[in-house]
């Protein structure tokens, strides 16, 4: 495992880029003209992004533990190699594991950082662990391009380094921080058929042109490659989220009452989750040798 020390003298940048610990979990802050960001190297998860003269645009729960093996709570969690609970496939029947997979509590290796026309560039990866092996997966190496500036760009890449099929569900679990979720209105979802998981997994279609949440909500909208835009009139602004070789997106808040630990009561008032996803109906499966790559483009421009 890479070390502070280590870190900051192959890769900190003067003003730029550096590396600390907050909690018990190394991070990586970043300062450039177009935006200010962080980034731990559990999960290799991006926990704020901020363009310059703007609101955050992540929401970080502000009860969130940064302690080893515990997720965080907010920012873009990388989920990997399920979705939710794991269930059996074709591969394997074993349905044990942490929920969301094992790639969002395991330490990721940096592997480049750079910065460039006012963007800082980061790479990192992840091969197997010790916990991935107990789960049975050995074979696979997923690598991860961060870009910060006036855009936030994602770049999820899964490669199979065995002999046998890879089965798995992936996804960019996105918290977007909005003035009131209630408000917060959601567009690019229109008659795409969605699981409602709070009921029943019930096979539903958005009848809706635009997406308003009136209470516990966790979709996710099937074979939908569009963009989505949130407007949100309380910080007037628009949100959009841009993806690449996803079929999948996700929408989800837990409402109050959700008993959350590492959420205050009205956490969930400001924050949405929009997911870059292949979950469900659209899990990926690589043959040996096979890789995949999905992105997602977070940008914000003012409301009109």
């Amino acid at each position: 495992m890479q070390t502070i020390d280590q870190l900051n003298a192959s890769f900190a940048i003067s003003d730029v880029l550096s590396f600390d610990e907050h909690g018990g979990l190394i991070r990586a802050r970043i300062s450039t003209p177009t935006c200010t960001g962080e980034l731990y190297l559990q999960g290799a998860h991006v926990a704020a992004w901020q363009p310059a003269n703007e609101n955050p645009v992540l929401f970080l729960s502000e009860r969130s533990a940064f302690t080893p093996g515990k997720a965080i709570r907010g920012g873009i969690p990388i989920i990997f190699p399920w979705f939710g609970s794991r269930t059996a496939t074709p591969e394997s029947p074993r349905t044990d594991g942490p929920s969301h997979g094992f790639a969002r509590i395991q330490p990721w290796k940096v592997d480049f950082g750079a910065y460039a026309a006012d963007e800082l560039h980061l790479s990192l990866s992840l091969e197997p662990t010790e916990l991935s092996r107990s789960l049975g997966f050995d074979k696979f190496l997923v690598a991860y391009q961060v870009t910060f500036g006036r855009e936030l760009r994602l770049r999820l890449s899964v490669a199979n380094d065995g002999a046998e099929p890879l089965h798995f569900e992936e996804a960019l679990h996105t918290y977007l921080h909005v003035g009131d979720v209630e408000q917060a209105r959601v567009h690019g979802l229109f008659e795409a058929v969605y699981l409602d998981k709070n009921d029943n997994f019930a096979r539903k279609i958005q009848s809706d042109p635009v997406l308003t949440l009136t209470g516990p909500t966790d979709r996710p909208y099937l074979n939908t490659t569009s963009p989505i835009v949130v407007d949100d009139p309380v910080l007037h602004r628009r949100i959009t989220v841009t993806k690449g070789n996803s079929n999948t997106t996700v929408v989800w808040n837990p409402w109050a009452n959700n008993g959350l630990a590492d959420m205050s009561d009205d956490g969930w008032h400001h924050m949405i989750c929009i997911e870059s996803a292949n979950a469900a109906d659209d899990s990926l499966k690589l043959q040996p040798h096979e890789a995949h790559v999905m992105e997602t483009t977070i940008s914000v421009e003012a409301l009109a």
